[in-house]
């Protein structure tokens, strides 16, 4: 029974959560008052902001129920519009699809004349939405967002990191990196001096710091905005942040814990919306170079992208194969994958995949191909102007390059790539070069870089590269046992995880899915885990596992 005095107490104490950080907790006293609330027109607006409540706290379902009460009203025009509003932000939540961009357009125009700032903050929504739904979006949709995002009205000088980042990203998507590269670098730089933002602003900047490798900044803010919705129960946007800085994790070798932040985002209770498609897991099978998991996540990546119409995926899908297909040495597949990514033109994985489409061309003697690769590398990290960027620029000329000059470009790669986080970048870049000095016989030379690159790429459980590079140290005269062979007692970190939960009782697709391997990966590991400690079976693991003893074994 309708009770305003209890509404309200109950509005009180969603004001008391949300204070505290209980977003979910606050949502639920917004419902509760909504259906208390008396006055109709009260009620429709507090149904509105209860919904934008259950929303934040990833509850999409009541959200939109919340919203089906709001616009029996009555609301005015901005009620109206709100409502629009707040049915593209579900319906991106739901699916990251290609109705959500011309949603939110549809919304952005009908607030312009009610509420210009907040007609500006939803067109940075449809830029979002647009690069998600990448080549799925409808050319004139994302020109026409693009249009209206640079044609707003001109804030006084010097202009705020939002509206640079407004005008910034409209460039990225109409006229392309070079000419964005600017506006979002100083965007960036003036965000990063505020706290951190959850929601559309957060992931527009974790994009953006991806697109222009800026290792820094993209763990900083990816980080920061983990810890933020982990202490304010904010669900809807945890899953992005823990993509993002699983990412992260995973570019610079760091794969266990890439493995244990994809872990929590699986627990996390998706609501109505369909399930995160797997991004990240079908790169770090492709980095651990584990092709049939890589080859069954990234066939379930396209799947589910051309249905959702999430274009973006796709693209992911051709950079997380051409990462396999250069580690495991078929190369023309690698770079026909890369070219495909590149030609979508997404936003940062595009610009990544061509250090992987030099590689694959080059080294299929696609020569035109890779030095039109290497070129537009080049530009991009001239735009951008990271250790990172300018790095993988670097080993790519290096690889396009002719003898007097190739060496200069792979010891400038090594150098810049070292002074970054993305240390497995730094080990393809050591093998690389490896490569080179071997090809020009100075076997000596060869093995001192081809040494560190494999126990770099061993110590991080990036298995297709170290194989690749073991064969390159084989071939110099020096001889290295393959990692299968009994007389190596040391375990991989990988194997070391695999042999910790075989211990804990788990079965092998148990161990298969919380690390995103097949059960028949993790059989073979286990093999390898058996024979370098000496045993033969699970129930001797937990001796064998005892403190030190695998490094007695390898005295």
């Amino acid at each position: 029974m309708p009770d305003e005095t209890v509404a309200e107490d109950l509005l009180r104490s969603a004001g008391r959560a949300e204070r505290r950080g209980g977003v979910a907790a606050s949502a639920a006293f917004w419902a509760q008052a909504v259906a208390l609330t008396v006055d109709a027109r009260d009620r429709a607006s507090r149904a509105l902001t209860a919904a934008e409540a259950k929303y934040a706290a990833g509850d999409f379902a009541s959200a939109l129920s919340l919203l089906a009460t709001a616009e029996v009203g009555p609301l005015d025009d901005l009620g109206r519009a709100s409502v629009e509003r707040m049915r593209a932000q579900v319906a991106f939540a739901l699916r990251r699809g290609n109705d959500a961009p011309p949603l939110l357009l549809r919304a952005g125009k009908r607030l312009e004349s009610l509420d210009p700032d907040l007609a500006r903050e939803t067109y940075l929504q449809a830029l979002v939405a647009a690069v998600y739904a990448g080549r799925f979006s409808r050319a004139e949709d994302q020109a026409e967002i693009a249009r209206l995002a640079k044609s707003g009205p001109r804030e006084a000088q010097p202009a705020s990191h939002s509206q640079l980042l407004l005008r910034g990203l409209a460039l990225r998507l109409s006229d392309g990196y070079i000419a964005a590269a600017p506006l979002l670098k100083e965007a960036l730089r003036l965000y990063r001096v505020q706290s951190p933002d959850l929601g559309w602003l957060g992931a527009a900047y974790n994009l953006v710091a991806m697109d222009l490798w800026d290792d820094d900044a993209w763990f900083d803010l990816a980080a920061k905005q983990r810890e933020l919705a982990r202490a304010s129960g904010t669900l809807s946007w945890l899953p992005f942040a823990l993509d993002y800085l699983a990412e992260g994790y995973l570019q610079a070798g760091e794969l266990s814990r890439a493995s244990a932040l994809l872990l929590e985002a699986e627990r996390i209770d998706p609501g109505i919306r369909q399930a995160t498609l797997p991004y990240v897991p079908s790169l770090l099978a492709a980095w651990r170079g584990d092709a049939a998991t890589a080859t069954q996540l990234t066939t379930a990546l396209v799947r589910e992208a051309s249905t959702r119409g999430e274009g973006a995926a796709l693209t992911y899908a051709d950079y997380a194969i051409a990462v396999l297909y250069n580690g495991i040495g078929k190369y023309e597949r690698a770079g026909a994958a890369a070219d495909r990514a590149v030609s979508a033109g997404d936003v940062a994985i595009s610009p990544w995949a061509l250090a992987e489409l030099v590689e694959g061309a080059s080294r299929s003697g696609q020569h035109a191909r890779a030095q039109v690769a290497a070129d537009q590398l080049s530009g991009i990290a001239v735009a951008s102007g990271t250790a990172w960027a300018r790095g993988a620029a670097a080993s790519s000329r290096a690889l396009v390059s002719g003898i007097t000059d190739a060496e200069g470009l792979h010891l400038e790669a090594i150098d810049l790539l070292s002074r970054t986080r993305m240390a497995i970048h730094v080990a393809r870049a050591r093998l690389a070069y490896g490569e080179w000095l071997r090809r020009q016989n100075r076997r000596v030379d060869a093995r001192r870089e081809l040494r560190l690159a494999y126990e770099q790429f061993a110590a991080m459980g990036v298995e297709a590269f170290r194989e690749r590079a073991r064969r390159e140290l084989s071939a110099t005269g020096e001889r290295v046992r393959k990692r299968n062979d009994t007389t190596r007692t040391e375990l991989t970190p990988q194997e070391q995880e695999i042999a910790e939960l075989a211990r804990a009782g788990r079965t092998n697709p148990e161990i298969g899915a919380q690390l995103f391997i097949s059960a028949r990966t993790v059989e073979w590991h286990l093999k390898n885990v058996f024979g370098k400690l000496g045993i033969n079976s699970r129930r001797e693991l937990a001796t064998a596992l005892m403190p030190g003893l695998t490094q007695q074994r390898g005295a």
